[in-house]
């Protein structure tokens, strides 16, 4: 019981330890409540990033023929690209299509830039003509989630998506026309109506094994 209390006394917080020095019991109190519900805090991951490990992974083995849980082909980044050409003529644009982006990913863009310059197109050498953001670990699996769940569906007269995108290595581009198909997107403060390219990169070795990890992860290709 005494090595009980010693171990109990070892594992307080700095912070009350040190409103303990400072002497005002309110203090002490305020320390000690705060430092329980930081304790109380638990991170969880993605729905979906679980999903894959739990359920993915070995539907995965089974349809591939896969002996080893790390030949099953995972997702690795998504990237999304919004290009504006309309930014040469007009700042505005360029700084809502920022915020937009932000919204959607939950993360901050950077804005991508000409690498030369283009007399007929009125283009400079390093002028700002978009917007991308690349997602990784939880936010990439978050932002997938919503896609497939929410944001595709309200696509008018949706039928689901091309199966004919993949680069040949199992990575897939998506095409998206407007970007009020997601939530997070105030259709009364749009401006203009603006598209996006949507990136999948995978750890697959080939468009088969690519497109069937997308599928398990709930994307929607068309029949």
């Amino acid at each position: 019981m005494a090595e009980e209390v010693k171990d109990d006394k070892a594992a307080k917080p700095a912070a009350v330890k040190k409103a303990k020095k400072g002497g005002k019991k309110e203090d002490v109190r305020k320390a000690g409540f705060a430092a329980n519900i930081e304790e109380g805090l638990e991170v969880k991951a993605a729905r979906l990033k679980v999903r894959y490990r739990k359920e993915v992974v070995p539907a995965l083995m089974k349809e591939l023929g896969l002996k080893n849980p790390h030949q099953v082909p995972r997702l690795e980044k998504v990237v999304v690209n919004m290009g504006l050409g309309e930014a040469l003529s007009n700042n505005k644009i360029l700084e809502s299509a920022v915020d937009q982006l932000a919204s959607i990913t939950g993360q901050k863009p950077i804005v991508t830039r000409s690498r030369k310059a283009i007399a007929n197109f009125k283009l400079r050498e390093n002028q700002a003509i978009g917007a991308a953001v690349t997602l990784r670990n939880d936010r990439m699996y978050e932002f997938m989630d919503r896609l497939v769940n929410v944001a595709l569906p309200r696509v008018r007269d949706f039928k689901g998506v091309s199966n004919k995108a993949f680069d040949g290595r199992g990575n897939y581009t998506l095409g998206v026309r407007e970007q009020i198909i997601f939530p997070e997107i105030n259709i009364d403060a749009i401006e203009k109506v603006k598209g996006m390219n949507i990136t999948f990169v995978t750890t697959a070795r080939n468009d088969e094994h690519g497109m069937a990890l997308l599928k398990h992860l709930g994307m929607p290709f068309r029949q």
